[in-house]
């Protein structure tokens, strides 16, 4: 039987927690757009950044929700930044890759290949994204060598196969694989 991340918590509670990840990366970043794209539209200019991930161009198993929520983000901001088209404000899509924050932990990931390895520094991914941002750039991969390329290639491999790629960081238990 394949080992199923959700089985440490109760459905109920697992449930509960990726409906919160929902709410967070989805709904707050709708509502908050949409309130801050009237003002700016009436002045004539504006930047948003949303906090998409390279996750966004993959499936994600064992982290199914969290990847769907990123590529909401990403589609969201392509389709608003068209919206937008000839206002005077730039939508920019932020997609780091795995990044040495404390994301892996809460998310229950200390036992997998991307939690055990090394990391994008926070402050370079923060500083790739003000950059795009400030330039008016549609997306940005941000962080190192290895997660750029990661990222651009996902964008032309078959979903299969970066499903099964990232299986293979994200599984439970995959550090001692």
């Amino acid at each position: 039987m394949p080992t199923l991340r959700f089985v440490v918590y109760s459905y109920e509670n697992r449930c509960k927690d990726e409906l919160n990840l929902i709410n967070l990366n989805v709904v707050s970043s709708v509502h908050l757009a949409k309130r801050v794209v009237k003002d700016m539209v009436e002045r004539g200019k504006g930047r948003i950044l949303f906090t998409s991930s390279i996750a966004a161009l993959m499936p994600g198993p064992f982290e199914a929700v969290y990847s769907a929520s990123k590529a909401f983000l990403h589609s969201f901001s392509e389709g608003l930044r068209s919206e937008l088209k000839d206002t005077g404000i730039t939508v920019t899509a932020l997609m780091p890759g795995p990044t040495d924050t404390n994301f892996f932990h809460r998310a229950g990931m200390d036992d997998t290949k991307v939690g055990t390895s090394k990391k994008d520094d926070p402050a370079e991914v923060a500083k790739q994204g003000f950059e795009a941002l400030m330039a008016g750039r549609d997306d940005i991969i941000a962080g190192s060598l290895k997660t750029k390329l990661q990222g651009t290639v996902s964008k032309v491999l078959p979903d299969t196969v970066n499903a099964e790629q990232h299986r293979q960081l994200a599984e439970p238990g995959s550090d001692n694989k």
